[in-house]
């Protein structure tokens, strides 16, 4: 293992794309603001700065939840490249402080055209408002907004500083075990909080409340397929171009067939999800809970929902249903990337069909939003991974992956 690339030099090329983009970010927002958030209450550039950092925040807080799920399981085939999951996951932290500060802009900006509840005077007015004003208010949303990111941030590096903690100290067979168990407790933390937030009230709260009137039992479910398809790709886009730089050595085939198994596995999840609710909603064609899908199934944004079922159902299905196209390099990669964006207009047509429901405003600005975020994780990723060997040599488990088969 002496003559294994065990430590990532960040090639002049990636810091110039990185900085790059978020410089592209950077450009946009301004631009953004000047053209759209000085106008009414600038509804245009905020919807655009929540999908954006809502969708890139739960992409890479899912290969937290990756990384925590496998390290409660035992597992030990995602073990060769660990090391990026662990990088992208610390991507929570700068996206997780960019997400808080737009969504405090939001709520204490009292941008009343995305969250209806902030207006009191509506709220008064309204029967089911006025219903749910214990859980939408301002300060609940404060609240459980600093406890969902703060947690995530702190779980998360824990987890990673455990990994981190025996890079230069063998272990024992007792302290091996001891070590296990450790990090199994700590996963097992991360994976309650993550089912409290992701999985339940979270999304409730930044997503589902732009249609205060409106409510669905799977939502949050939903969201997390989105999610969790979109952070196995970006891992997955992570592992190829390292690989392609002469690094992770000990990846090969099997590894990237499992990897795209995940993607396969959980595009179906994320249809079945997606079935399940609109066809409830549609069949029982009760107009409190069809007003969601107007806009989106009859509506302006009719295009975007029939195309987000074929980039995110339909190419999976067919691409990745035999099992040579999940070993194949080039048609992995071309999938990862598409599910990125195809996830990310299920998030434009989430967030736009709630606060643009008469028309649908995406240009430029919504890309070049989206460029900041993908500039700023490959940055902060690319600075993690330089810092730590890219090899948990000493792990119990690296032999299950070095002998992976699958």
């Amino acid at each position: 293992m002496a003559s294994i690339k065990e430590h990532f030099e960040i090639p002049g090329r990636y810091k110039k794309w990185s900085m790059g983009l978020m410089a592209v970010g950077v450009l946009s927002l301004i631009v953004g603001f000047a053209l759209y958030g000085t106008h009414g209450e600038g509804t245009r550039f905020w919807s655009a700065l929540l999908q954006n950092s809502v969708y890139f925040l739960l992409i890479v807080n899912a290969a937290m939840f990756f990384f925590a799920a496998t390290t409660l399981a035992w597992g030990g085939f995602q073990m060769a490249f660990r090391r990026v999951t662990e990088a992208i996951a610390a991507s929570v932290i700068p996206i997780g402080a960019i997400t808080f500060v737009i969504l405090m802009c939001i709520v204490f900006g009292g941008k009343a055209t995305l969250y209806e509840w902030l207006d009191k005077n509506t709220v008064a007015k309204d029967e089911v408002l006025l219903g749910k004003s214990g859980f939408l208010s301002t300060g609940f949303f404060t609240v459980y907004t600093i406890l969902t990111i703060g947690l995530w941030m702190v779980l998360g590096w824990k987890l990673r500083a455990l990994s981190r903690s025996i890079d230069s100290t063998p272990l024992t067979i007792g302290e091996g075990r001891k070590f296990m168990f450790k990090n199994t407790i700590w996963a097992a933390v991360y994976i309650v909080w993550f089912a409290l937030t992701v999985a339940s009230v979270t999304p409730w709260l930044w997503l589902m409340s732009l249609d205060a009137h409106w409510f669905s039992t799977m939502y949050s479910w939903y969201t997390f397929a989105s999610t969790f398809v979109s952070g196995i790709a970006l891992i997955t886009l992570f592992v190829i171009y390292l690989k392609n730089q002469g690094y992770l050595e000990l990846v090969n085939e099997e590894h990237l067939h499992d990897l795209g198994k995940f993607q396969f596995a959980f595009s179906i999840f994320w249809t079945y999800l997606w079935f399940d609710q609109f066809m409830l909603i549609w069949y029982a064609n009760i107009s409190e809970e069809t007003v969601y899908f107007k806009t989106r199934f009859i509506g302006p944004y009719q295009g975007i929902f029939y195309l987000n079922l074929i980039i995110n159902f339909l190419a999976p299905l067919l691409i990745f249903m035999s099992r040579g196209s999940k070993r194949n390099w080039t048609t992995v990669t071309f999938m990862s990337v598409l599910l990125v964006f195809g996830h990310w207009l299920d998030f434009y047509q989430m967030v736009f069909g709630s606060t643009s429901k008469d028309h649908v405003p995406m240009n430029l600005f919504d890309f070049g939003v989206a460029l900041g975020f993908v500039g700023l994780i490959m940055w902060q990723t690319g600075r993690v991974l330089a810092k730590f060997p890219l090899i948990e040599r000493n792990h119990p488990l690296l032999k299950e992956s070095i002998i992976h088969h699958t």
